[in-house]
């Protein structure tokens, strides 16, 4: 039996996206990401994952989403701008990255995708999904080049012509088939390398992977480790993630603000010396961060990365 393709619906759900407030949206067909298997498995192998052993498992299912979801069809992929001009940090203050500012980006996203979920399934009654927002094992870079919202750049990250790469991803595993959006084929990086000739600890490899070991960002968020002082050295006083490679980036000359209030930096904390950050309680800690990504980091982790950057 033939299955119907319902243009109407992908059209729909994408004009939906936008009311809600996504700034991308697009759609691919479920099936096996093989090509993305050499890559995966060697970069997981020759331990560029670092603590994060769970990335080097399940590669199946990482590549086929229909194993993770049983009778998946569609792949529904967002994007959510988070970019902002205010800048945090720097003379001496501990800095923090731009999507770290405000409320837990998990948390505003999956709020976004159920309500297209139950937007689908208001158009479709027969609808079964789930939404993901890193919440599993899911390629979703790859997934957001197959929706067609943009290529992967030098530094790993996805990059939209329109907005740059600052932009949050959201996916929907869906049991329905719609109008597929082409794979975004362009690379517009061309010969430019300033990500990688900028990144402060060298940890951008040259095929579009990084090595986790030496990302400030892992190294700030995952790692389980102390910072290594020949790396701490070089955090200019980075806290909490990296934006250095997405800051010298040309796609984002032209950013433009993210119009999610969520996503905005308290004034509290924009206002913080050096001093108050060197002396952060923990019960200042839980009031500031407990509806923060940065939260996922103990208090005593987080001081251990502050003690870091002022080395």
């Amino acid at each position: 039996m033939t299955t119907l393709v319902d243009k109407s619906s992908s059209t729909l759900i994408k004009e939906y996206a936008a009311e809600i407030g996504f700034d991308l949206c697009g759609i691919a067909r479920a099936r096996s990401l093989d090509e993305h298997r050499d890559i995966l498995t060697k970069w997981a192998y020759t331990g560029m994952n670092g603590d994060m052993t769970y990335l080097g498992q399940n590669i199946e299912k990482r590549l086929d989403p229909r194993i993770l979801f049983p009778g998946a069809k569609s792949i529904i992929v967002t994007g959510l701008n988070y970019y902002t001009e205010k800048k945090q940090g720097g003379n001496g203050i501990p800095m923090i990255s731009r999507y770290a500012y405000g409320a837990n980006y998990h948390d505003v996203i999956r709020e976004k995708l159920n309500k297209i979920r139950d937007f689908i399934k208001s158009i479709h009654p027969e609808a079964v999904g789930r939404s993901y927002v890193d919440s599993a094992p899911l390629l979703e870079k790859a997934w957001g080049r197959e929706a067609g919202l943009g290529w992967p750049g030098k530094h790993s990250i996805l990059i939209n012509r329109k907005i740059g790469s600052f932009f949050f991803l959201g996916v929907i595993v869906i049991n329905i088939d719609f109008d597929y959006d082409q794979p975004a084929e362009e690379d517009s990086c061309g010969t430019c390398t300033l990500c990688i000739d900028s990144c402060p600890t060298g940890a951008i490899n040259n095929n579009r992977t990084i090595n986790t070991r030496k990302c400030l960002a892992y190294l700030t968020i995952e790692s389980k480790a102390p910072i290594p002082v020949d790396l701490a050295v070089k955090s200019e006083g980075r806290v909490f993630g990296c934006d250095k490679c997405q800051e010298v980036c040309p796609w984002n000359k032209s950013s433009k603000p993210h119009k999610t209030p969520e996503f905005e930096l308290p004034a509290e904390v924009g206002l913080m010396t050096a001093e108050n950050w060197k002396n952060l309680s923990r019960k200042d800690y839980k009031k500031l961060f407990e509806e923060s990504v940065i939260g996922r980091r103990t208090y005593c982790r987080f001081m251990d990365n502050i003690e870091a950057a002022s080395v």
